[in-house]
């Protein structure tokens, strides 16, 4: 039974990126669809949940919504805190048919890809990525900025992204990134814990 999942996430480059590090999942029936505010605006409750009410319009519903939230300098509960209350505060009176889970990016998605170590220098020519311990993604300050310098071009733009992505294998990151690892058990199975789950 193929299962439709839509992700809700910061910017362009999680768009670009996110099918192709969420591909493997196809086999195991799960589709994703990546959604993400116009104009560049920041998840916040007022931004997720229009895109949230939306949903249950269209002609097929998804069976689950995964919010991916980047926690910046912020702990994981901190960046989820408002967007998980606002859920609760609204859940008895807006009925909506599916589950809304929250994952995170620590700090920022492209952590996710240092994981990989070896594939991503594979894509940038064999070069060194650097100060970072790839070994341990998550703790990576500022990954987006120690992206962009190490690309050759110092630009990164949506399409590098995805790019990057495509080269990457999803089972390194899971095992070296726990961040990533507790986004795919939301994206498969939604999250673990009494209040980790809000349906609206």
């Amino acid at each position: 039974m193929i299962k439709r999942v839509v992700v809700i996430a910061s910017g362009a480059t999680e768009r670009s990126a996110l099918p192709h590090l969420l591909a493997h999942l196809e086999p195991e029936g799960v589709t994703v669809d990546i959604r993400i505010p116009a104009r560049n605006r920041q998840l916040t409750p007022n931004v997720v949940h229009p895109i949230i009410y939306s949903l249950p319009h269209e002609s097929h519903p998804p069976d689950k919504v995964v919010v991916l939230v980047d926690t910046d300098d912020k702990s994981a509960d901190d960046a989820m805190q408002q967007l998980k209350q606002n859920s609760h505060n609204v859940a008895s009176r807006t009925r909506i048919p599916f589950g809304i889970h929250y994952a995170y990016a620590q700090c920022h998605l492209e952590a996710w890809f240092f994981a990989d170590e070896r594939h991503l220098r594979e894509y940038l020519g064999g070069r060194a990525l650097g100060s970072v311990d790839a070994s341990q993604p998550d703790s990576i300050q500022n990954p987006k900025q120690h992206l962009k310098d190490l690309l050759p071009s110092r630009i990164y733009t949506a399409q590098t992204s995805a790019r990057i992505a495509r080269v990457l294998d999803a089972h390194t990151i899971a095992q070296r990134s726990p961040s990533f690892a507790a986004f795919l058990t939301a994206v498969r199975n939604g999250n673990r814990g009494p209040d980790a789950n809000a349906a609206y």
